[in-house]
């Protein structure tokens, strides 16, 4: 079960307002930190300061947001913090970290946002 932060419902509403998700299905719910944790794992620690400074479009189909948390992109594992926008119907939401890997993102200033630590 993954653990992460959840997109805060105000945050999610403005952002959706500031990009229109491009691909049919809508996702734009979290940022995943751990995609293993485990039962009785602590939620992950309080981000005080995250920002959208980023967006990414694969033209297969994957949509995502690169975020800033405590001021890095940088994730430990050498990955990008995002947030999986929206995607095409034959698209999954990890395909984000491939669409990533592959291409450069361009910067986009969405603004500070609100997470909260979750398991899910």
């Amino acid at each position: 079960m993954p653990s992460g932060w959840k997109l805060h419902p105000d945050s999610r509403d403005r952002l959706l307002a500031l990009f229109p998700p491009r691909y049919a299905r809508t996702v734009a719910s979290h940022v995943t930190r751990t995609v293993e944790a485990r039962p009785g794992d602590p939620l992950p620690p309080a981000i005080h300061h995250a920002r959208v400074v980023g967006h990414i479009d694969d033209p297969m189909g994957v949509e995502a947001l690169v975020v800033a948390l405590d001021g890095s992109t940088a994730r430990p594992d050498g990955g990008t913090w995002h947030i999986t926008w929206s995607l095409a119907e034959d698209r999954a939401a990890r395909d984000s970290n491939a669409a990533l890997a592959q291409g450069a993102w361009k910067p986009r200033d969405g603004g500070r946002i609100d997470l909260i630590p979750a398991v899910w």
